[in-house]
Protein backbone atom coordinates (compact mmCIF):
# COMPACT_ATOMS: atom_id res chain seq x y z
CA UNK A 1 0.00 0.00 0.00
CA UNK A 2 0.84 3.59 -0.61
CA UNK A 3 2.12 5.89 2.04
CA UNK A 4 1.25 8.76 -0.47
CA UNK A 5 -1.74 10.75 0.79
CA UNK A 6 -4.25 11.17 -1.65
CA UNK A 7 -5.29 14.30 -2.72
CA UNK A 8 -8.99 15.89 -2.51
CA UNK A 9 -9.14 16.56 -5.98
CA UNK A 10 -8.82 12.62 -6.29
CA UNK A 11 -11.88 12.25 -4.38
CA UNK A 12 -14.19 14.62 -6.36
CA UNK A 13 -15.04 11.57 -8.55
CA UNK A 14 -16.80 9.82 -5.97
CA UNK A 15 -18.53 12.60 -5.03
CA UNK A 16 -22.23 13.62 -6.65
CA UNK A 17 -23.89 16.88 -6.31
CA UNK A 18 -23.49 18.94 -3.61
CA UNK A 19 -26.45 19.90 -2.19
CA UNK A 20 -27.55 21.77 0.82
CA UNK A 21 -28.27 18.60 3.09
CA UNK A 22 -24.30 17.53 2.97
CA UNK A 23 -23.64 19.89 5.67
CA UNK A 24 -20.80 22.34 5.64
CA UNK A 25 -17.26 22.64 4.42
CA UNK A 26 -14.82 21.31 7.11
CA UNK A 27 -12.60 23.52 5.73
CA UNK A 28 -14.46 26.54 6.75
CA UNK A 29 -15.71 25.15 9.88
CA UNK A 30 -12.14 24.67 10.91
CA UNK A 31 -10.70 27.84 9.46
CA UNK A 32 -9.49 30.34 12.16
CA UNK A 33 -9.72 33.53 12.12
CA UNK A 34 -6.23 34.75 12.59
CA UNK A 35 -6.00 32.92 8.71
CA UNK A 36 -8.37 35.23 7.45
CA UNK A 37 -7.69 38.06 5.08
CA UNK A 38 -6.84 41.58 7.53
CA UNK A 39 -8.43 45.00 6.57
CA UNK A 40 -6.06 47.79 5.93
CA UNK A 41 -5.39 49.42 9.31
CA UNK A 42 -4.67 53.05 10.61
CA UNK A 43 -1.16 53.19 9.25
CA UNK A 44 -2.11 51.63 5.77
CA UNK A 45 -4.15 53.91 5.27
CA UNK A 46 -2.18 56.80 6.07
CA UNK A 47 0.70 55.07 3.91
CA UNK A 48 -2.16 55.20 0.87
CA UNK A 49 -3.16 58.86 1.60
CA UNK A 50 0.90 60.10 1.89
CA UNK A 51 1.41 57.85 -1.60
CA UNK A 52 -1.86 59.36 -3.09
CA UNK A 53 -0.89 62.81 -2.55
CA UNK A 54 2.79 62.37 -3.67
CA UNK A 55 1.51 60.59 -7.05
CA UNK A 56 -0.90 63.51 -7.37
CA UNK A 57 2.11 66.26 -7.54
CA UNK A 58 4.74 63.35 -9.56
CA UNK A 59 2.03 62.97 -11.79
CA UNK A 60 1.22 66.35 -12.80
CA UNK A 61 5.33 66.96 -13.14
CA UNK A 62 5.80 64.41 -15.40
CA UNK A 63 6.49 65.53 -19.19
CA UNK A 64 4.54 62.98 -20.87
CA UNK A 65 0.91 64.81 -21.56
CA UNK A 66 -0.89 61.34 -21.40
CA UNK A 67 0.77 60.70 -17.76
CA UNK A 68 -0.34 64.54 -16.74
CA UNK A 69 -3.97 63.77 -18.02
CA UNK A 70 -4.24 60.40 -15.43
CA UNK A 71 -6.18 61.52 -12.31
CA UNK A 72 -5.70 59.40 -9.21
CA UNK A 73 -8.89 58.02 -7.93
CA UNK A 74 -7.56 55.82 -4.99
CA UNK A 75 -4.59 54.06 -3.50
CA UNK A 76 -5.01 50.58 -1.70
CA UNK A 77 -2.95 47.81 0.31
CA UNK A 78 -3.01 44.88 -2.49
CA UNK A 79 -2.28 42.48 -0.49
CA UNK A 80 -0.52 44.55 2.14
CA UNK A 81 1.35 48.09 2.27
CA UNK A 82 4.62 46.42 0.64
CA UNK A 83 2.63 46.51 -2.54
CA UNK A 84 0.11 49.19 -3.31
CA UNK A 85 -2.86 48.84 -6.10
CA UNK A 86 -2.95 52.64 -7.69
CA UNK A 87 -6.34 53.15 -9.62
CA UNK A 88 -5.86 56.04 -12.13
CA UNK A 89 -8.66 57.95 -14.11
CA UNK A 90 -7.86 58.12 -18.12
CA UNK A 91 -9.89 60.59 -19.74
CA UNK A 92 -11.60 59.78 -22.95
CA UNK A 93 -9.87 62.46 -25.07
CA UNK A 94 -6.22 60.81 -24.26
CA UNK A 95 -7.42 57.09 -24.31
CA UNK A 96 -7.27 54.14 -22.19
CA UNK A 97 -4.63 52.43 -23.95
CA UNK A 98 -2.13 55.88 -24.47
CA UNK A 99 -2.40 56.53 -20.46
CA UNK A 100 -1.56 53.05 -19.69
CA UNK A 101 1.62 52.76 -21.91
CA UNK A 102 2.63 56.01 -20.55
CA UNK A 103 2.13 55.28 -17.33
CA UNK A 104 3.74 51.79 -17.33
CA UNK A 105 7.03 53.70 -18.82
CA UNK A 106 6.84 56.37 -16.17
CA UNK A 107 6.51 53.73 -12.58
CA UNK A 108 9.80 53.60 -11.82
CA UNK A 109 10.37 57.57 -11.83
CA UNK A 110 6.82 57.59 -10.20
CA UNK A 111 8.49 55.26 -7.64
CA UNK A 112 10.87 56.99 -6.94
CA UNK A 113 8.90 60.35 -6.51
CA UNK A 114 6.98 58.12 -3.63
CA UNK A 115 9.72 57.29 -1.76
CA UNK A 116 11.13 60.56 -1.20
CA UNK A 117 7.70 61.40 -0.21
CA UNK A 118 7.67 58.80 2.26
CA UNK A 119 9.34 57.88 5.15
CA UNK A 120 9.85 54.37 5.27
CA UNK A 121 13.24 52.46 4.80
CA UNK A 122 11.51 50.71 1.91
CA UNK A 123 9.63 52.17 -1.05
CA UNK A 124 6.45 50.26 -1.68
CA UNK A 125 5.70 48.22 -5.19
CA UNK A 126 3.31 50.45 -7.05
CA UNK A 127 0.81 48.54 -9.21
CA UNK A 128 -0.74 50.63 -11.46
CA UNK A 129 -4.96 50.43 -13.09
CA UNK A 130 -5.57 52.42 -15.46
CA UNK A 131 -9.51 52.77 -15.30
CA UNK A 132 -11.96 55.02 -17.73
CA UNK A 133 -12.65 58.24 -15.94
Amino acid sequence: MSRRRQKADEFKHLAGDVSPEDGSDPKEFHAKPWNAPKQAGRKSQQLCRQVMDALVGALAACGDPAVQAASVLAVEPAPHSGRLRVLLGAPTEVGHAAVAAAVSRAAGHLRSEVATAISRRYAPELVFEVIDA
